[in-house]
């Protein structure tokens, strides 16, 4: 018989560089990035993302969080769904959208695989093995941390080094 935590492994080993947290630690926090906290919800929560007049929401339980735009909240959708507290997301906006769609593809891959191994076993062993799967990306997420609460912005940057470069031309001129 095996273990669940040999299902596991095999579905982190099957994912390789897909694996969501890896992805999570490769992709967003090797770059800038912002913290964001969820609101606190209890227990099991269903996800989804809302148009309204207003704007994006997603929905966590009963929780509504206003979000910028849809890629945002497709982004923040993974990690409400994991039960996240804190993440980082990418500073970068036009990142966002790219970083979510190689995340949302590693969550369905994960939980296809997870369905794919357990088929010969009951529903509640099947339930049992993605929970505990999802514990793990969630460990392995909070593990990674949230980031800085606000982005690190360089002191020079190269516009600001050639306008000091033209200033002392100009003076010694």
């Amino acid at each position: 018989m095996i273990l669940a935590s040999e299902y596991l492994s095999q579905t982190k080993q099957e994912l390789g560089n897909s694996w969501l947290p890896y992805l999570y630690r490769e992709r967003v926090l090797k770059t800038r990035t912002r913290a964001y906290q969820f609101p606190a919800a209890a227990g099991n929560r269903a996800v989804e993302i809302h148009h309204t007049l207003l704007g994006i929401e997603l929905k966590a339980g009963r929780r509504r969080m206003l979000c910028p735009d849809l890629a945002t909240a497709r982004y923040l959708s993974i990690f409400a769904r994991l039960g996240c507290e804190r993440v980082a997301i990418p500073y970068d906006i036009t990142r966002i959208s790219l970083v979510a769609d190689e995340l949302e593809s590693s969550w369905h891959r994960m939980l296809l695989i997870s369905d794919r191994l357990t088929t010969s076993r009951g529903k509640a062993f099947q339930a049992r093995i993605r929970r505990q799967i999802i514990a793990k990306v969630r460990d392995e997420v909070n593990q990674a941390g949230a980031g800085p609460p606000v982005p690190e912005f360089k002191e020079s940057t190269k516009q600001r080094a050639e306008v000091e470069q033209l200033t002392k031309r100009t003076e010694s001129l």
